[in-house]
This record gives C-alpha cells, sequence and structure tokens, in this order.
C-alpha cells in the first residue's frame, strides 16, 4: 500500500522514538487489519529501560523549549499542522487499514489533528494571566502561567492520532514535552504520524518533545504512573483502568486529566423534528461502529412519538451498509478485534436476560472474499430499561437501547441516573426544554447538546466529562491550563513592608 511506505511504515518496526528511533529489545507486537484479520507489520516493543532514555531526552528537550517565547513554540506547531495537512490522505487511510473505521471518519479524525494544531498557533499568543488588586498600598499583584514539564500522554485504539494531538499541540505552546504511549491495538497509527512531525521537530533540535514508546503496560505504563520526571499524564481510556491511573498519579502529587467512559443519551420530546432525529441517532449509534466515546448508547423517548422513531429507525438500520472501511460508500466497518465482539454478544444476551428485547442485529456478518476474516457485526437496537445493568454499563460497539419517558422529568431522571457523564443530547423545538436542559437540574454531562447528536464534538470546545468520565478537559476553551502551572506574583514598589490582613508585627 503507497501510504504506508508515504508514512516511512515497514513490515518491522521499532516501538520507541526519542529524537531518534531506538533499537528496541522488547516483544515483538503484532499489528492487524480489523477488515480482514491479516498481519500489516510487527513492532519491537520498549523495555523499561528504553522508556527510560525517551523520558530522559523529552526531560532534556524540555529544558531548552520552555525557554523560547511562546509565539516562536507557536510557529513550530504551525509547521507541525502543515506537515500534517500534507499527509492527511495517507494519516486517513492509516487509521481506517489498523483501526477499521471508515475512510471518511479516519480523513476527519486526521483534520481533527490539523484544526487542533491551528487552534495552538493561535493560543501561543494568548496565554493570559490576570493583574489583581493589593489590599497593601505601594503592591501590585499579578497571576501567570509557566510550562508544566514532560507530559505523559496515554491513547487508546478508537481515536489513534487525534487524542495525541488534542493534548501536544496544546502542551507544545504551553511550552512542555511529550511522551506518547499509543494503544497497543493501534501502533502504526502513532508511528506513521510521529514520521510526520518529526521532521519539523528535529530541524529546531527538539525532535524528543515528540517521544513516543510502545510497550507493555509493565514495562512502560506502570513506569510512566509512577515517574516523578512527568508531572501531568493525560490517560483516555476506560473508567475502571482511569480511577486506577487517578490513584497512582495523584499518591506522588501528579496531575491527571482523564477521558474514559460514556454512556450518551439522546432525549426525544414529542415537538422533536423527527427528520433530524433520525441521522443524529444513526450517526451517534453506528459510526465508528459504536467505538466513540461519544456514542449514542441510549435513546429516551417520549411515549407519543416511541413508536414512530422506532419503526423510523429499524428501515434506517436496514439501508446501513456494512463493509470494507475503505470503500467511501461503506458507512460500518468492523471492530477493533474479536474481544469487541464478543463483548457485544455477551451484553445483548445479558440484556435479554434481564428482560430486554433484541428489535434487530447482532451477530457477526460474514463478508466475501478479503473480508471473511474480518470483525464485523449487524448494529443492534434493543427495547431495554435504564436500571438494567447492561444499560448501566458501557459496550464499545453499535448497540443502540431504546428507552421510552413519560416526560422531560421522567426522562432528565434516567438520563442522569447512570454512572458516566460524558456526552449528551436532546430534540425539542420548545425553548423551555431546550434551556432547563443546558441548565444546573438538567443534564449532568461535560457536553450537552441541543438538536444535534452526542457524537462529533468541535476542537474550539472544551472535551470531557463528569462522574465516571474522570472530569478531564481536552482541546478547546481554557484546556490550555492543564498542562501548565499558575503562578501568583506580588511586587512591593513601596519603601515600606506593609503586611497583609492589617497584621502588625513589631
Amino acid at each position: 500500500m503507497d501510504f504506508l511506505q508515504e508514512l516511512g511504515i515497514e513490515g518491522t518496526q521499532s516501538g520507541a522514538y526519542c529524537g531518534e528511533w531506538l533499537e528496541c529489545s522488547g516483544d515483538w507486537l503484532e499489528t492487524h487489519n480489523p477488515a480482514t484479520g491479516e498481519v500489516i507489520a510487527k513492532v519491537r516493543m520498549a523495555t523499561a529501560a528504553e522508556y527510560d532514555r525517551c523520558v530522559d531526552a523529552a526531560t532534556e528537550a524540555f529544558g531548552r523549549w520552555r525557554t523560547l517565547p511562546a509565539p516562536q513554540r507557536g510557529e513550530i506547531v504551525r509547521r507541525i499542522g502543515e506537515a500534517m495537512r500534507e499527509k492527511k490522505d495517507a494519516l486517513g487511510r492509516l487509521i481506517t487499514l489498523e483501526m477499521g473505521k471508515i475512510v471518511q471518519e479516519g480523513w476527519g479524525e486526521v483534520q481533527e489533528c490539523i484544526d487542533i494544531a491551528d487552534f495552538a498557533v493561535g493560543l501561543s499568543r494568548q496565554l493570559y494571566g490576570l493583574t489583581m488588586p493589593s489590599e497593601r498600598p505601594g503592591h501590585s499583584m499579578k497571576e501567570q502561567w509557566h510550562p508544566l514539564g514532560t507530559v505523559g500522554i496515554v491513547t487508546a485504539f478508537n481515536f489513534p492520532m487525534a487524542v495525541w494531538a488534542w493534548n501536544s499541540m496544546l502542551a507544545y505552546v504551553c511550552g512542555d514535552a511529550c511522551v506518547w504511549k499509543p494503544s497497543p491495538k493501534t501502533p502504526l497509527c502513532a508511528i506513521g504520524l510521529t514520521n510526520v512531525v518529526r521532521p519539523v521537530l528535529e530541524a529546531e533540535g527538539f525532535g524528543a518533545l515528540a517521544s513516543m514508546v510502545v510497550g507493555s503496560n509493565e514495562e512502560v505504563a506502570e513506569r510512566m504512573l509512577t515517574d516523578e520526571r512527568m508531572p501531568l499524564v493525560s490517560f483516555t481510556g476506560s473508567s475502571q483502568v482511569g480511577k486506577y491511573v487517578a490513584g497512582k498519579v495523584a499518591g506522588r502529587f501528579g496531575k491527571t486529566i482523564l477521558e474514559c467512559g460514556g454512556n450518551n443519551a439522546i432525549i426525544v420530546m414529542p415537538d422533536a423534528d423527527l427528520d433530524m432525529v433520525l441521522p443524529a441517532t444513526l450517526f451517534g449509534a453506528v459510526g465508528t461502529a459504536g467505538q466513540r466515546c461519544t456514542t449514542t448508547r441510549r435513546l429516551l423517548v417520549h411515549e407519543d412519538v416511541a413508536d414512530e422513531v422506532e419503526q423510523r429507525l429499524l428501515r434506517a438500520y436496514e439501508d446501513v451498509r456494512i463493509g470494507d472501511p475503505m470503500d467511501e460508500n461503506t458507512l460500518c466497518g468492523p471492530l477493533i478485534d474479536e474481544v469487541a465482539m464478543a463483548n457485544m454478544e455477551k451484553s445483548i444476551e445479558a440484556c435479554k436476560a434481564e428482560g430486554g428485547e433484541l428489535l434487530r442485529g447482532g451477530g457477526r456478518v460474514r463478508l466475501d472474499g478479503a473480508l471473511a476474516g474480518g470483525n464485523f457485526v449487524v448494529p443492534a437496537i434493543m427495547r431495554a430499561q435504564n436500571h438494567f445493568q447492561t444499560v448501566q454499563d458501557e459496550t464499545f460497539a453499535p448497540l443502540l437501547y431504546l428507552i421510552r419517558v413519560k416526560d422531560l422529568d421522567h426522562a432528565l431522571e434516567l438520563h442522569n441516573g447512570v454512572p458516566q457523564g460524558l456526552s449528551s443530547a436532546i430534540f425539542t423545538s420548545s425553548v423551555r426544554d431546550a434551556e432547563r436542559f443546558l441548565s444546573a437540574v438538567g443534564s449532568d454531562c461535560g457536553i450537552a447538546n441541543v438538536n444535534i447528536g452526542t457524537s462529533g464534538a468541535e476542537i474550539g470546545g472544551a472535551f470531557g466529562g463528569e462522574k465516571d468520565t474522570g472530569g478531564g478537559r481536552e482541546s478547546g476553551s481554557d484546556a490550555w491550563k492543564a498542562y501548565m502551572r499558575r503562578q501568583t506574583n506580588t511586587v512591593n514598589w513601596s519603601t515600606e513592608l506593609p503586611l497583609a490582613q492589617g497584621i502588625e508585627f513589631q
């Protein structure tokens, strides 16, 4: 495949970069095409010693990088964005090949990388502090922000490039270095993107800012969590693992950005435009084969329109084209692996045992030719109740639960009645219902939308959620503050030394 050669990917790869590719000595890791089951390449994983070399190199580069004025750092990030723009097609196809999302979504993910680089360039001239009045005469006070250090970035397979870019582009303009531990399910995406980014940084003598380590949990991940050289760890993954990460990093007074599970719902009110509800639900539930943290997992439909919505969805699901994710007409590609397929089937059976009803889908799809060994499933719709344990848990697959509600009060009770709190949406023509959904007594999620779905966030807003989602924020708004340390400064320009709070100390 020409795009692999374009990105410098061969049959065997080193799994560690720190300004140069290292000769790794860990185990070999095979990466597979989820659409065919075929081995794409083998990656030699890093050991603890090679991880240490990468962190040392990144920390040394940070010491020099933080002294550059932020606008100069922004100029280098601008060039990184241009490099990604030039390789957008190849990078998007690599995501599709290794992760399995349809190629339109692969290109869209790379566009997110480019967009956050553009955002970060402007941010490099806007890392604003504050001034505030001092209570003491002849004194001034201000607040400023300084680079934090070396940032550990642990990414999941479902967005194997964008999440690194969300973190790294902001970290770079803030003056930080990064060490990336990608998912072992998508190491080639990390290697390919590193090969695109590193020439820009190497030309400036800062290649180690983009350090990357493919390794096991024992050799790499555990060391990262306890590594005193790493003041911040950004983790994307399950809520269960996120809780473990939070405890380990907090144990050394490190900081975390946690982007964990979602159990996202759309509320459909009687006055909703059902012609809008349908495509929003379809993309939210089936896009990326249900493997987004913002995937629509629950549809809370008012009983007055529930039958019509159900019938429309069942007809629409019949038209979902499942197949080769490289084909631009495909809407649903494969799941990442056999484990994901088994988990979907377990959830369907468990929901049935609780009283749920399978309306459509489930089961493996056997496609012709080279795709016969792929991880394809039929997107499923089930009638269910919100309190079912299977509904309370997140299944990373195209499995949508239809739940009937009586009114907005009932809908909000069920909507908020799950452990996770990432993304949410309501479809309504009522300003009152919309504003209530967005109010303090409405959705308890980090993202709340009106008349659009739960999936497809823009980079301009801070991305993240509450409760078991972890509370982290990445991407836009003032998420940059997580990558810096705050410093309050007081300057006495008088010839006296008054104390605060009027204290007299003679």
